[in-house]
């Protein structure tokens, strides 16, 4: 069975590196990718780095964008218009905290949706 995805996009590698393994220690079942700064490795957002992470944790119940500056929403936004993406979706809440409740709401088995209104009840 599989689970909403989470891809982290942060103007920092570092940033998301660090979100992922505070996730991982308490649910290692939603695959996580990571989008964090530009493809020359300094600080910024880049289309492409999210259109693969999008690709690389691809799943048929969807994938959640949980973001962490307004540029890096934008890219978000540009990557899913870019990708023709349907179950591709922007979660509105702090990168840190948003991204925890949506791993754990999604390691319970719940859709997109219902992953997205649990997330939006405590943000």
């Amino acid at each position: 069975m599989s689970n909403v995805s989470i891809v982290l996009i942060s103007h920092s590698s570092k940033v998301v590196e660090g979100i992922k393994e505070i996730i991982t220690q308490v649910n290692d079942t939603v695959s996580i990718g990571l989008a964090g700064g530009t493809d020359d490795g300094k600080i910024g957002t880049s289309v492409e780095k999210i259109q693969t992470a999008i690709d690389s944790v691809s799943s048929d119940k969807g994938v959640l964008l949980v973001y962490d500056l307004g540029s890096a929403k934008m890219n978000g936004e540009m990557a899913i218009e870019l990708g023709d993406l349907e179950k591709v979706q922007i979660l509105e809440a702090p990168i840190l905290e948003g991204a925890y409740v949506a791993a754990v709401e999604a390691g319970m088995g719940k859709d997109i949706d219902a992953v997205l209104k649990a997330v939006e009840k405590n943000f």
